[in-house]
């Protein structure tokens, strides 16, 4: 063993964080600006980690909302055809099937249908008279009238139109 290392007279030496009390060569004031410089240093580390958990959090939220919101979107595509067919079966029928147990059962299935759609902000675009569109209206055809008015009747769903625009969310109209 070494005489030098059991010298009860020396300061320790090394790490503080080793056990040692001292750095060679510092002053105890020096020693303390020394420590406050490593807490200050941990603090701002410990902020940053915090502040990047805040953002992690912030946009996992984000991405969560914007994946149920267009997985809404995606079944609320295939749900407008059903509709339209439900407009068309009712337009073909007869006035004298209104008052039959079915017939009252189809049409409760088809409000409820709508309203659902209408709960999740699907609504009917208005078209007659106002200003057309483009991002809304859809022209298939030019005639004679005021300009930049949608003149004539709207192209019904089903019949060779684009049906999904026809209809939009309100989400995708604010776009």
């Amino acid at each position: 063993m070494n005489s030098e290392s059991l010298d009860p007279r020396e300061p320790a030496t090394g790490d503080p964080a080793e056990g040692g009390a001292s750095t060679p060569g510092l002053s105890a004031e020096e020693q303390l600006a020394k420590a406050k410089e490593e807490a200050q240093k941990f603090r701002d580390n410990w902020h940053r980690a915090e502040a990047d958990f805040q953002n992690y959090k912030r946009r996992t939220e984000q991405e969560r909302e914007e994946l149920r919101r267009f997985g809404n979107v995606s079944i609320i595509i295939n749900l407008l055809p059903v509709l339209d067919d439900f407009e068309r079966a009712f337009a073909s029928l007869d006035s004298h099937l209104a008052g039959l147990s079915w017939f009252d059962g189809m049409l409760l299935i088809y409000r409820k249908l709508r309203q659902l759609l209408e709960n999740a902000g699907v609504k009917p675009i208005e078209t007659e008279g106002q200003a057309f569109d483009p991002r809304f209206h859809e022209a298939v055809a030019h005639v004679e009238g005021e300009e930049g008015k949608v003149k004539g009747k709207p192209q019904e769903p089903g019949a060779g139109s684009r049906e999904p625009e026809e209809r939009k969310t309100e989400e995708e109209q604010s776009q």
